[in-house]
């Protein structure tokens, strides 16, 4: 069973997303209304509303959400996304989405799929362009992960690997797509559909 922590300021809007996660076969293992309460006990995800952060903390309390588990915003504007996921976010999900959107974007990142493109919160695999057909499945999540601004050590921490690891993984997408730097890797991304 997938325990979700939810950080959520809005009393109706928690009991809907309670609601939904429990008709869905998941728990909420912990509710809190402030960044400031501990979480009650373990969980696999950490779904938090962005209005119940504090704007000038938000990529530190972000942060210290990451370092637990795997991270989802829920906003409705993906103007911050990219900030989102530099705090270390695993994605972001419209308030506006479905239930079962929302089911799915934790289920995703529980298991480590991909929630697809910017503005989707849709998760899918990427697409077997040509860049993806050469790489393997981890060597995909490292360069979607790069492609999306997170430094090596994010990205081992995201992977749960070391950061020497996510080194070699570079090295051998490098090799495969023959790519120089950051900016060739993340254009890779883009064009094999990975981002």
């Amino acid at each position: 069973m997938i325990r979700i922590d939810l950080l959520v300021n809005s009393p109706i809007f928690l009991l809907g997303l309670v609601e939904v996660l429990k008709s869905a076969g998941l728990t909420a293992a912990s509710i809190r209304t402030t960044p400031d309460e501990a979480l009650s006990s373990p969980v696999d995800a950490i779904v938090i509303d962005a209005d119940a952060l504090t704007p000038a903390e938000q990529p530190e309390q972000i942060a210290a959400a990451a370092r637990i588990a795997p991270v989802l915003i829920l906003d409705n504007s993906f103007a911050a996304h990219a900030d989102y996921v530099r705090a270390g976010a695993y994605g972001v999900v419209s308030k506006r989405t479905s239930a079962e959107g929302l089911v799915a974007a934790i289920r995703a990142a529980t298991s480590g799929l991909s929630l697809g493109p910017a503005r989707s919160d849709v998760p899918r695999r990427p697409d077997h362009g040509k860049a993806a057909q050469q790489l393997s499945e981890r060597e995909e999540q490292v360069l979607r992960f790069i492609s999306c601004g997170l430094t090596h050590g994010q990205i081992a921490t995201r992977l749960g690997i070391s950061p020497h690891t996510v080194e070699t993984y570079v090295s051998r997408i490098r090799v495969k797509l023959r790519a120089g730097n950051k900016a060739e890797l993340t254009r890779a991304a883009l064009l094999g559909g990975m981002v």
